[in-house]
Protein backbone atom coordinates (compact mmCIF):
# COMPACT_ATOMS: atom_id res chain seq x y z
CA UNK A 1 0.00 0.00 0.00
CA UNK A 2 1.44 3.42 -0.91
CA UNK A 3 1.98 5.46 2.25
CA UNK A 4 3.06 9.03 2.95
CA UNK A 5 6.63 8.78 1.54
CA UNK A 6 5.56 7.10 -1.71
CA UNK A 7 2.60 9.42 -2.27
CA UNK A 8 4.84 12.43 -1.55
CA UNK A 9 7.33 11.16 -4.13
CA UNK A 10 4.54 10.50 -6.65
CA UNK A 11 3.30 14.06 -6.14
CA UNK A 12 6.79 15.46 -6.69
CA UNK A 13 7.36 13.38 -9.82
CA UNK A 14 3.97 14.18 -11.34
CA UNK A 15 4.29 17.87 -10.46
CA UNK A 16 7.37 18.10 -12.66
CA UNK A 17 5.69 16.21 -15.50
CA UNK A 18 2.23 17.79 -15.44
CA UNK A 19 2.47 21.38 -14.26
CA UNK A 20 1.28 23.94 -16.84
CA UNK A 21 0.18 21.20 -19.23
CA UNK A 22 -3.38 20.70 -20.40
CA UNK A 23 -5.52 17.67 -19.66
CA UNK A 24 -6.93 16.41 -22.95
CA UNK A 25 -9.28 13.90 -21.36
CA UNK A 26 -9.75 11.43 -18.53
CA UNK A 27 -10.74 7.90 -19.56
CA UNK A 28 -12.58 6.14 -16.74
CA UNK A 29 -12.31 2.36 -17.06
CA UNK A 30 -13.34 1.11 -13.61
CA UNK A 31 -16.55 3.06 -13.14
CA UNK A 32 -16.95 1.89 -9.54
CA UNK A 33 -13.74 3.73 -8.63
CA UNK A 34 -15.36 7.13 -9.23
CA UNK A 35 -16.97 8.32 -6.00
CA UNK A 36 -18.34 11.69 -7.18
CA UNK A 37 -20.58 12.84 -10.01
CA UNK A 38 -20.60 16.66 -9.79
CA UNK A 39 -18.44 18.06 -11.30
CA UNK A 40 -18.30 15.27 -13.89
CA UNK A 41 -15.01 13.79 -15.03
CA UNK A 42 -15.52 15.50 -18.39
CA UNK A 43 -15.12 18.87 -16.63
CA UNK A 44 -11.38 18.19 -16.49
CA UNK A 45 -11.12 18.24 -20.27
CA UNK A 46 -9.13 21.28 -21.39
CA UNK A 47 -8.05 22.28 -17.88
CA UNK A 48 -4.47 23.36 -17.11
CA UNK A 49 -2.57 21.53 -14.36
CA UNK A 50 -1.51 23.97 -11.65
CA UNK A 51 -0.03 21.67 -9.03
CA UNK A 52 0.18 18.12 -7.71
CA UNK A 53 0.12 17.69 -3.94
CA UNK A 54 -0.94 15.16 -1.33
CA UNK A 55 -3.17 15.04 1.74
CA UNK A 56 -2.05 12.14 3.89
CA UNK A 57 -2.16 9.22 1.43
CA UNK A 58 -4.43 11.05 -1.04
CA UNK A 59 -2.91 12.31 -4.31
CA UNK A 60 -4.33 15.64 -5.53
CA UNK A 61 -3.94 16.94 -9.11
CA UNK A 62 -5.17 20.55 -9.23
CA UNK A 63 -6.24 21.74 -12.67
CA UNK A 64 -7.93 25.11 -13.36
CA UNK A 65 -9.55 25.12 -9.93
CA UNK A 66 -10.72 21.50 -10.05
CA UNK A 67 -9.13 18.71 -8.02
CA UNK A 68 -8.65 15.18 -9.34
CA UNK A 69 -8.10 13.31 -6.08
CA UNK A 70 -7.04 9.68 -5.87
CA UNK A 71 -6.64 7.25 -2.99
CA UNK A 72 -4.59 4.31 -4.22
CA UNK A 73 -5.72 1.99 -1.40
CA UNK A 74 -3.92 -1.32 -0.96
CA UNK A 75 -3.05 -2.27 -4.53
CA UNK A 76 -3.33 0.93 -6.55
CA UNK A 77 -0.51 2.65 -8.40
CA UNK A 78 0.25 5.35 -10.96
CA UNK A 79 2.26 4.62 -14.10
CA UNK A 80 3.59 7.39 -16.33
CA UNK A 81 3.44 6.86 -20.11
CA UNK A 82 5.34 8.94 -22.64
CA UNK A 83 2.73 7.85 -25.17
CA UNK A 84 -0.61 6.45 -24.11
CA UNK A 85 -2.02 3.42 -25.94
CA UNK A 86 -4.84 3.94 -28.39
CA UNK A 87 -7.24 1.79 -26.35
CA UNK A 88 -7.85 1.21 -22.66
CA UNK A 89 -8.92 -2.42 -22.91
CA UNK A 90 -12.16 -3.89 -21.65
CA UNK A 91 -13.36 -3.02 -18.16
CA UNK A 92 -13.27 -5.72 -15.51
CA UNK A 93 -11.64 -9.10 -15.71
CA UNK A 94 -7.86 -9.03 -15.58
CA UNK A 95 -7.55 -5.44 -16.77
CA UNK A 96 -5.85 -3.53 -13.92
CA UNK A 97 -6.48 -0.13 -15.50
CA UNK A 98 -8.89 2.02 -13.48
CA UNK A 99 -8.42 5.36 -15.24
CA UNK A 100 -6.15 7.12 -17.72
CA UNK A 101 -5.30 10.82 -17.69
CA UNK A 102 -4.19 12.02 -21.13
CA UNK A 103 -2.36 15.33 -21.51
CA UNK A 104 -1.78 17.66 -24.44
CA UNK A 105 0.95 15.72 -26.29
CA UNK A 106 -0.69 12.29 -25.87
CA UNK A 107 1.49 11.42 -22.90
CA UNK A 108 -0.26 10.73 -19.64
CA UNK A 109 -0.63 8.49 -16.65
CA UNK A 110 -2.41 5.23 -15.95
CA UNK A 111 -4.07 4.66 -12.60
CA UNK A 112 -4.08 0.92 -11.96
CA UNK A 113 -5.22 -1.48 -9.27
CA UNK A 114 -4.04 -5.08 -9.00
CA UNK A 115 -6.04 -7.97 -7.57
CA UNK A 116 -9.74 -8.62 -7.29
CA UNK A 117 -10.48 -6.57 -4.17
CA UNK A 118 -11.09 -3.12 -5.63
CA UNK A 119 -10.70 -0.27 -3.14
CA UNK A 120 -9.10 2.47 -5.26
CA UNK A 121 -11.12 5.70 -5.12
CA UNK A 122 -11.22 8.67 -7.51
CA UNK A 123 -12.91 12.01 -6.83
CA UNK A 124 -13.46 15.17 -8.89
CA UNK A 125 -14.17 18.09 -6.55
CA UNK A 126 -13.82 21.86 -6.33
CA UNK A 127 -12.41 21.60 -2.80
CA UNK A 128 -10.37 18.61 -1.52
CA UNK A 129 -12.07 18.99 1.86
CA UNK A 130 -15.21 17.68 0.13
CA UNK A 131 -13.55 14.25 0.06
CA UNK A 132 -14.66 12.55 3.31
CA UNK A 133 -11.31 10.86 3.88
CA UNK A 134 -9.45 14.15 3.57
CA UNK A 135 -11.88 16.10 5.73
CA UNK A 136 -11.31 13.66 8.61
CA UNK A 137 -7.50 13.44 8.40
CA UNK A 138 -5.39 13.96 11.49
CA UNK A 139 -2.25 16.12 11.47
CA UNK A 140 0.47 15.44 8.92
CA UNK A 141 3.50 14.04 10.78
CA UNK A 142 5.99 15.92 8.58
CA UNK A 143 4.23 19.27 8.94
CA UNK A 144 5.87 21.85 11.21
CA UNK A 145 2.62 21.97 13.17
CA UNK A 146 3.15 18.36 14.24
CA UNK A 147 5.07 19.02 17.46
CA UNK A 148 5.90 16.83 20.47
CA UNK A 149 2.99 18.49 22.28
CA UNK A 150 0.61 17.40 19.51
CA UNK A 151 1.82 13.81 19.81
CA UNK A 152 1.50 13.96 23.61
CA UNK A 153 -2.13 15.02 23.25
CA UNK A 154 -2.81 12.21 20.75
CA UNK A 155 -1.32 9.59 23.04
CA UNK A 156 -3.32 10.79 26.04
CA UNK A 157 -6.58 10.97 24.08
CA UNK A 158 -6.12 7.40 22.85
CA UNK A 159 -5.78 5.99 26.35
CA UNK A 160 -5.08 2.26 26.39
CA UNK A 161 -5.28 1.89 22.60
CA UNK A 162 -2.33 0.02 21.13
CA UNK A 163 0.43 2.12 19.54
CA UNK A 164 0.24 0.24 16.23
CA UNK A 165 -3.42 1.17 15.78
CA UNK A 166 -2.89 4.77 16.89
CA UNK A 167 -0.15 5.30 14.31
CA UNK A 168 -2.20 3.74 11.51
CA UNK A 169 -5.49 5.55 12.17
CA UNK A 170 -5.73 8.27 9.51
CA UNK A 171 -8.03 10.42 11.61
CA UNK A 172 -5.35 10.50 14.30
CA UNK A 173 -2.15 10.92 12.27
CA UNK A 174 -2.28 11.22 8.47
CA UNK A 175 -0.26 9.13 6.07
CA UNK A 176 1.20 6.28 8.16
CA UNK A 177 0.11 2.79 7.14
CA UNK A 178 0.98 -0.78 8.01
CA UNK A 179 4.58 -0.76 6.76
CA UNK A 180 5.82 2.48 8.25
CA UNK A 181 4.07 1.95 11.57
CA UNK A 182 6.09 -1.29 11.86
CA UNK A 183 9.27 0.58 10.92
CA UNK A 184 8.65 3.45 13.34
CA UNK A 185 7.94 1.15 16.28
CA UNK A 186 11.02 -0.94 15.52
CA UNK A 187 13.21 2.16 15.37
CA UNK A 188 11.66 3.41 18.63
CA UNK A 189 12.15 -0.04 20.23
CA UNK A 190 8.49 -0.25 21.28
CA UNK A 191 5.95 -3.07 21.21
CA UNK A 192 3.13 -2.58 18.69
CA UNK A 193 0.71 -3.46 21.50
CA UNK A 194 2.06 -0.96 24.03
CA UNK A 195 -0.79 1.24 25.37
CA UNK A 196 -0.62 4.78 24.02
CA UNK A 197 -0.92 6.50 27.38
CA UNK A 198 1.68 4.32 29.10
CA UNK A 199 4.72 5.98 27.51
CA UNK A 200 7.12 7.90 29.73
CA UNK A 201 8.12 11.45 28.68
CA UNK A 202 11.39 10.02 27.33
CA UNK A 203 9.54 7.35 25.33
CA UNK A 204 7.16 9.94 23.90
CA UNK A 205 10.08 12.00 22.67
CA UNK A 206 11.69 8.88 21.22
CA UNK A 207 8.50 7.97 19.38
CA UNK A 208 8.17 11.52 18.06
CA UNK A 209 11.77 11.53 16.83
CA UNK A 210 11.33 8.21 15.04
CA UNK A 211 8.04 9.23 13.40
CA UNK A 212 9.75 12.27 11.93
CA UNK A 213 13.03 10.45 11.28
CA UNK A 214 11.74 7.29 9.60
CA UNK A 215 9.24 9.13 7.39
CA UNK A 216 11.64 11.97 6.62
CA UNK A 217 14.40 9.57 5.59
CA UNK A 218 12.01 7.64 3.34
CA UNK A 219 10.89 10.86 1.65
CA UNK A 220 14.52 11.90 1.14
CA UNK A 221 15.41 8.55 -0.41
CA UNK A 222 12.40 8.73 -2.73
CA UNK A 223 12.96 12.30 -3.87
CA UNK A 224 13.70 12.45 -7.57
CA UNK A 225 12.75 8.84 -8.26
CA UNK A 226 10.28 8.01 -11.01
CA UNK A 227 7.05 6.27 -10.05
CA UNK A 228 8.36 3.00 -11.50
CA UNK A 229 11.25 2.98 -8.99
CA UNK A 230 9.37 3.77 -5.79
CA UNK A 231 8.08 0.32 -4.87
CA UNK A 232 11.53 -1.22 -5.10
CA UNK A 233 13.09 1.60 -3.11
CA UNK A 234 10.57 1.19 -0.33
CA UNK A 235 10.92 -2.58 -0.06
CA UNK A 236 14.72 -2.54 -0.08
CA UNK A 237 14.89 -0.14 2.87
CA UNK A 238 12.40 -1.76 5.25
CA UNK A 239 14.02 -3.14 8.41
CA UNK A 240 11.23 -5.41 9.69
CA UNK A 241 8.03 -5.00 7.69
CA UNK A 242 7.53 -7.88 5.30
CA UNK A 243 10.66 -9.60 6.58
CA UNK A 244 9.30 -12.28 8.93
CA UNK A 245 11.83 -15.07 9.41
CA UNK A 246 14.80 -12.89 8.49
CA UNK A 247 17.42 -11.54 10.86
CA UNK A 248 16.83 -8.16 12.49
CA UNK A 249 19.39 -5.73 11.01
CA UNK A 250 19.95 -4.22 14.48
CA UNK A 251 20.35 -7.20 16.82
CA UNK A 252 20.22 -10.31 14.63
CA UNK A 253 17.17 -11.86 16.31
CA UNK A 254 14.56 -13.49 14.07
CA UNK A 255 11.83 -11.08 12.96
CA UNK A 256 8.40 -12.36 14.01
CA UNK A 257 4.92 -11.84 12.60
CA UNK A 258 1.44 -11.43 14.04
CA UNK A 259 -1.41 -12.23 11.63
CA UNK A 260 -4.83 -10.62 11.52
CA UNK A 261 -7.85 -11.35 9.34
CA UNK A 262 -6.65 -9.21 6.42
CA UNK A 263 -3.19 -7.97 7.37
CA UNK A 264 -0.13 -8.69 9.49
CA UNK A 265 2.57 -6.88 11.41
CA UNK A 266 6.25 -7.66 11.85
CA UNK A 267 8.52 -6.86 14.80
CA UNK A 268 11.74 -7.87 16.53
CA UNK A 269 11.30 -9.48 19.97
CA UNK A 270 14.74 -8.44 21.22
CA UNK A 271 14.44 -4.83 20.08
CA UNK A 272 10.76 -4.30 20.93
CA UNK A 273 9.26 -6.73 23.42
CA UNK A 274 12.02 -7.65 25.85
CA UNK A 275 12.66 -10.91 24.02
CA UNK A 276 9.09 -12.18 24.42
CA UNK A 277 7.23 -13.22 21.26
CA UNK A 278 3.75 -11.80 20.79
CA UNK A 279 0.88 -14.24 20.37
CA UNK A 280 -0.95 -14.40 17.09
CA UNK A 281 -3.83 -11.93 17.46
CA UNK A 282 -6.26 -14.67 16.50
CA UNK A 283 -5.58 -15.90 20.05
CA UNK A 284 -6.40 -12.38 21.33
CA UNK A 285 -3.72 -12.31 23.99
CA UNK A 286 -0.03 -11.90 24.67
CA UNK A 287 2.11 -14.86 25.59
CA UNK A 288 3.25 -14.30 29.14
Amino acid sequence: MPELPEVEALAQDLRERLRERAITRVDLVAFSALKTYDPPVTALQGTLVEDVTRHGKFLDITASGLHLVMHLARAGWVRWREEVPATTGRPGGKNPLAARVVIDDEAGLDVTEAGTKKSLAIYVVTDPAAVPGIASLGPDPLDDAFTPDVLDRILEENGRSQLKGVLRHQGTIAGIGNAYSDEILHAARMSPFKPANSLTPEERQQLYDEIRGVLGAAVDRSRGLAASELKGEKKSNLAVHGRAGEACPVCGDTIREVSFADSSLQYCPTCQTGGKPLADRRMSKLLK
